[in-house]
């Protein structure tokens, strides 16, 4: 019973995208509704909020992916890219000032 639970609490509403508040509330209803014992309520409710730490991740490095493709595909530079260059220019910059020097 309580696989089943999970597995339609995982597959039918998308955990990833819930709160843990809103987790822990359906886990506390589906117990009752299970008539499940304390512990088992808990372990439900703690699979279900390790579950949707698992999603959120694997959502947010998606996410991250989808960008990078976009931005890649717009001819956009990243945040890193442009420091980057800044870098170098500067390097560049004291370098052509020490060979006016010399």
């Amino acid at each position: 019973m309580i696989e089943m639970i999970k597995k339609g609490m995982l597959t039918g509403i998308g955990l990833g995208l819930h709160t843990n508040e809103k987790i822990l509330e359906y886990a506390r209803k589906m117990a009752h509704e299970a008539n499940m014992t304390a512990q088992e309520a808990r372990n439900l409710a703690n699979e279900l909020l390790a579950e949707s730490e698992k999603s959120k991740e694997k959502l947010a490095v998606m996410v991250d992916e989808r960008v990078r493709r976009q931005m890649d595909k717009m001819g956009l530079v990243s945040k890193e890219e442009v420091e980057e260059l800044r870098k170098e220019v500067k390097a560049l910059k004291k370098e052509v000032e020490k060979l006016k020097k010399k």
